[in-house]
């Protein structure tokens, strides 16, 4: 049997980076049925073509994240096109330094902030609120899967909303285990440094990015940054039934960042 068979996911962000591994990655683990979903339309038709390609039932539904009406109709939509919901992986984020120039305490502004918040954080809460229902009914091994980050455990100089919001998305992972307890299975996993657009995208906006670059990686354990591809793998066990006594965990996969509080020479 395969990792994922039978099960129905809804991934979002799934446009590039992570969230377009994860749904190829769960195409490939056997899963019947994939919607995925992204800001950026092109991308999305075109990760759900490659998902099909490899063999699930799939399609791109558009939503806007920071309308609870547009988020209740993506899972509506999924549910229509699946004919249950067995997995959501909330896998989309943006980061504040990507959207101004001054992404400090004193520099940032409201509405970066909201964005923020919205996005990486109140979005998986409404995401987690409209599926609830579909997820208790699913009758498959019913999981969440979340998108936090070491960001949320440490401090940062660059993206201060980022990792407000990424603590949030800890916190709220805890909380939501407990509340769909024993129906559904939540958990979110904490990437450290993930060679994807969006971190590529932070370096170069920064003031310097050879430093930056050695802040990210500089507290690896294992001096490299991550593969999506890497984070994929973590994902489709979480929402596989080969983690079915794992609920309300934050796992990070960072290189062994957490490990230590110090820097590689």
């Amino acid at each position: 049997m395969s990792q994922l068979e039978g099960k129905r996911v809804l991934v979002t962000g799934a446009g590039q980076g992570m969230g377009h591994a994860i749904a190829l990655g769960m195409a490939a683990a056997g899963a019947e049925a994939i919607v995925v979903t992204d800001v950026n339309e092109a991308n999305g038709r075109s990760i759900a073509e490659a998902v099909q390609a490899i063999g699930p039932k799939a399609t791109f539904i558009k939503a806007d994240l920071r309308s609870g009406d547009e988020i209740k109709a993506l899972v509506d939509g999924a549910v229509s096109f699946m004919g249950g919901l067995d997995c959501v992986v909330n896998n989309a984020g943006v980061i504040d330094s990507q959207l101004i120039d001054d992404a400090t305490i004193e520099g940032l502004d409201e509405a970066t902030w909201d964005l923020v918040m919205d996005v990486n954080l109140k979005a998986i809460w409404l995401m987690t609120k409209y599926a609830a229902p579909h997820l208790r009914a699913s009758g498959r091994g019913a999981t969440i899967v979340n998108s936090a980050s070491v960001s949320g455990i440490n401090g940062t100089k660059a993206g201060v909303a980022y990792g407000a919001s990424k603590a949030g998305v800890i916190q709220f992972t805890k909380s939501s285990a407990l509340f769909l307890a024993p129906d559904v299975r939540v958990n979110c996993y904490l990437p450290g440094a993930i060679e994807t657009p969006m971190a590529l995208g932070h370096i170069a906006a920064s003031s310097d990015p050879e430093d930056t670059v050695r802040r990210m990686t500089g507290a690896h354990l294992l001096p490299r940054m991550g593969e999506p591809s890497e984070v994929s793998d973590l994902v489709c066990f979480l929402a596989s039934d080969q983690s079915s006594f794992i609920t309300g965990v934050a796992i990070p996969i960072d290189g062994g960042m957490l490990a230590w509080r110090g820097l590689r020479n």
